[in-house]
């Protein structure tokens, strides 16, 4: 509908001048103020003319009237004025033209936009702590941080993913002093990162009885800083099994990074910047404390030093945002973590622009909602936790039982109800506002009822299903529609780009899901009340095969922008 909106834009504005003489208003400011109606009998798009009566100096209802009365082209069906609004109804020609040479020309590509080619985007998402387990906590930063990612790609960026591990800290400590009291090698090997968090959590309960346990942590974590050798054998080995286990959930869900560089990584950089600071008398001493003073700024001052002289996650950051300058020159770098680390960004973005660094402003914070499950709050060191890989488990598990009822002879049934099952999940979630806290109730994350990833991808399939027993048909050059169903659908698919680029400048891959929806919706009504194959004019079957195929290509690219696995059979 851009397109639309920009040709009637361009016809309000020459009817404007031919009225009213010259004005200082655009036709770019008049297509941001085309609005789409509540109901389709008002018309397809409409122009509010009440922000245009001062400037022209006429009611709003003149100047309605008068525009309604000029205006003129081939993709206008009809033009009318009522209260101040101007109605404006979209052409069947026009509507023929989005289908022939926009959806199924571009194909693939329909949707896509060329406005990022030669800028790049580094995306820090997903970035669990090492030797944890990957749970239902870390579902939001991962699948909307690589949702913002496909869609960056989308419009032409270059995007760098970037899995910012946790993988330094007292915790470490910790559990090296778990594993040389508890541990077994070979226990570990053969269990994976489920044997690691099993020593994490009886670190933590034994230290409730014994508290000394803290301090020979933080004893062992000092060895490894200072390069003990053990210390850094059994670090390495903890990242090592980690990362493989990361990596079969990251698997499931189609994603891959670019790089695992985590907070260990940066630790010869920061003295760099921690002495920038000092030189530009931006460190004051607090308590024994090295701090930047943000008083000024209505925020608590970001610490840069502890009293022992160590770093903190500030420190790291702004070393690593630094790194990642040099290393990629970004022109904008995107940070996915939750809302209750909206202060801590915003601190050390400001310290960043204190510290002269022209490409501040290219720093941004997506923060979304906390998780829990049935209303109790996510802890590793309890072990109160839903691991991913479960949740999947028992998603897939649920697909398999209702493909053997209904479908027990289908091919790649292992393969189709692992897309199924993680699409279940993964849509559920990104069907939310991302900043909404989420209580994740598992009975409704795989209902295959409603509005839900398995409606949609089954829609995906019913079209698959249509265009494999039509192969042998033509499709049309020019598209016929005998029904409203037929436009409605048009009209909605004429939406996708719009919504791309409105899920990018919000940064909110729901934008993208409830889109999806909305196609669903628009297809299958279209096709229970329109006979598709088996229509007697063969001009109409031609054009409803030709909607089937442009549905299969917009549902199909929008999938790929929220994490979602396309399935031709379910």
């Amino acid at each position: 509908m851009q397109n639309f909106k920009k040709i009637v834009s361009e016809k309000v504005l020459a009817a404007i001048e031919a009225n009213f003489g010259e004005t200082t208003i655009t036709a770019n400011e008049l297509a941001q103020m085309l609005e789409y109606p509540p109901d389709t009998t008002m018309g397809d798009v409409a122009l509010p003319c009440f922000k245009l009566s001062r400037s022209l100096r006429r009611s709003p209802v003149q100047i309605a009237q008068t525009i309604a009365n000029a205006l003129e082209d081939a993709s206008i069906k009809h033009a009318e004025a009522v209260n101040g609004y101007l109605n404006i109804s979209i052409s069947d020609e026009y509507l023929s033209s989005i289908i022939n040479t926009e959806v199924l020309v571009k194909g693939d590509k329909y949707g896509s936009a060329t406005f990022g080619e030669g800028k790049t985007v580094v995306l820090d998402y997903s970035s669990p702590n090492v030797a944890k387990p990957f749970h239902i906590g870390h579902l939001g930063t991962t699948v909307i941080g690589h949702s913002l990612k496909k869609l960056h790609e989308f419009v032409g960026y270059d995007c760098v993913g970037i899995n910012y591990l946790g993988d330094w800290g007292t915790q470490f400590g910790k559990m090296i002093v778990a594993y040389k009291m508890w541990g077994d090698r070979d226990a570990i090997n053969a269990g994976g990162i489920d044997k690691l968090v099993e020593l994490y959590v009886k670190f933590h309960h034994a230290a409730e009885e014994n508290p000394a346990l803290n301090d020979e942590a933080r004893a062992e974590f000092h060895k490894l800083e200072l390069g003990d050798e053990e210390n850094i054998s059994l670090w390495k080995w903890f990242i090592e099994i980690s990362i493989a286990e990361y990596k079969k959930t990251y698997a499931q869900l189609g994603i891959e990074f670019d790089s695992y560089k985590g907070e260990s990584f940066y630790t010869d950089k920061m003295p760099a910047q921690v002495q920038k600071l000092r030189d530009m008398n931006l460190l004051k001493i607090d308590d024994g404390a090295s701090i930047v003073d943000l008083e000024e700024y209505n925020m608590p001052p970001c610490l840069i030093l502890k009293r022992d002289g160590s770093t903190l996650y500030p420190t790291r950051d702004i070393a690593a945002a630094v790194y990642r300058k040099q290393e990629y020159n970004f022109d904008k770098a995107i940070y996915v973590t939750s809302a209750g680390q909206s202060l801590h960004f915003a601190q050390w973005f400001k310290v960043v622009e204190l510290m002269g660094y022209d490409w501040h402003d290219k720093l941004v914070h997506v923060p979304y909602g906390t998780v829990s499950i049935n209303g109790a709050k996510l802890a590793t060191r309890t072990g109160n936790v839903i691991l991913l890989k479960d949740l999947f488990a028992q998603a897939i598990d649920k697909v398999s039982d209702i493909m053997e009822e209904k479908n027990p002879n289908l091919e790649n049934k292992a393969a189709v109800a692992e897309a199924v099952g993680v699409g279940a999940i993964v849509f559920y979630y990104l069907s939310s506002n991302r900043i909404r806290d989420i209580n994740f109730v598992l009975e409704d994350a795989l209902s295959f009822d409603g509005n839900t990833g398995p409606y949609v991808q089954y829609t995906y399939a019913r079209t698959c299903s249509l265009l494999e027993r039509a192969n042998e048909i033509k499709l049309p050059e020019n598209c016929v529609f005998t029904s409203n169903d037929e436009r409605e659908l048009v009209k909605t698919l004429a939406r996708f780009p719009e919504k791309v680029l409105e899920a990018i400048d919000a940064y909110e891959p729901s934008v993208v899901t409830r889109y999806i929806l909305d196609v669903a919706t628009a297809f299958n009504r279209f096709y229970h009340n329109c006979q598709i194959l088996s229509a007697a004019d063969s001009e109409v079957v031609a054009t409803r095969i030709a909607l089937t195929k442009a549905t299969n290509y917009v549902l199909g690219n929008a999938f790929e922008l929220i994490c979602l696995k396309k399935t031709a059979k379910i």
